[in-house]
């Protein structure tokens, strides 16, 4: 969750900084854009890896089913 939020920040001071001309503004607008939908994308896989743990702690589904999904979930993560 740190790293979302760092790179959130990090993207942010570039919109702004880009601000300066209409370009810049147009390219700090698609920057913005695409960090919200990252955000959005970690988040997601996120609370999908909890609810896995979930299911794995009240035996729901057993170790192989939960390493396989685990490792899914982490595949089409950007951050790791």
């Amino acid at each position: 969750m740190k790293k979302i939020l760092l790179l959130v920040s990090m993207l942010l001071f570039v919109m702004a900084a880009g601000c300066a001309s209409r370009e810049g503004s147009a390219v700090g607008g698609a920057l913005g854009g695409a960090a919200v939908g990252a955000g959005a994308y970690e988040y997601s896989a996120h609370r999908q890896l909890q609810q896995l743990e979930s299911d794995y702690k009240a035996g729901r589904i057993d170790k192989k089913e939960y390493q396989i999904r685990k490792n899914q979930i982490e595949k089409g993560s950007i951050l790791k």
